[in-house]
């Protein structure tokens, strides 16, 4: 019999600093040693091998990781069509992992860029809050986290850039570092 979480809260990780995606990773390889079960949806990330897709494949079924989104940057001023329709997919799997209930743990890594950049609409993210069930923890990653989520979530984690290498030094993203 699969192991279920008593009670689930609502966690969010924003802010301009590194660490947002990797914080909710690290819940969910702690969650995956005690049992639970983990899926994780990538908003705005697809087709570019992060680190993390590996080890959900060596941990399935205990954790998966699907990506929702295109292997380019999304234009923030005037978002292409197809960025939409990925976001609006990620969201429509978010609702499913919610009305089956069998998972643990939820994390919607980037979803609020997704809805600062108008991919996807507030009141939709604020619905998916309201519908999650009590034993389902639901962690939401990205920068610009709107106030309306920050305020119906119970923990929000802000990660503050002090001093990054890309900043000074003009360091790409490193394999096993940032993907």
């Amino acid at each position: 019999m699969a192991k279920k979480l008593k009670e689930g809260y609502v966690q969010i990780y924003t802010g301009d600093g590194k660490g947002k995606t990797t914080a909710a990773l690290g819940l969910a390889f702690r969650a995956v040693g005690h049992g639970y079960r983990v899926f994780m949806i990538q908003f705005m990330k697809g087709c570019i091998e992060y680190g993390e897709l590996e080890t959900a494949r060596r941990l399935a079924p205990y954790i998966t990781i699907v990506q929702m989104g295109r292997d380019t940057f999304v234009n923030r001023e005037n978002p292409d069509p197809v960025d939409k329709e990925w976001a609006q997919k990620g969201l429509d799997l978010a609702r499913e992992i919610i009305r089956r209930n069998d998972v643990d743990i939820l994390i919607l890594d980037e979803i609020n860029v997704a809805v600062d950049y108008g991919l996807i609409g507030l009141d939709e993210v604020i619905s998916l809050m309201e519908e999650r069930p009590k034993d389902m923890e639901l962690i939401m990653t990205g920068r610009y986290a709107h106030p309306e989520l920050m305020k119906r979530a119970h923990l929000v984690t802000e990660m503050v850039e002090i001093k990054h290498y890309y900043s000074l030094l003009g360091v790409d993203a490193r394999e096993g570092i940032e993907r």
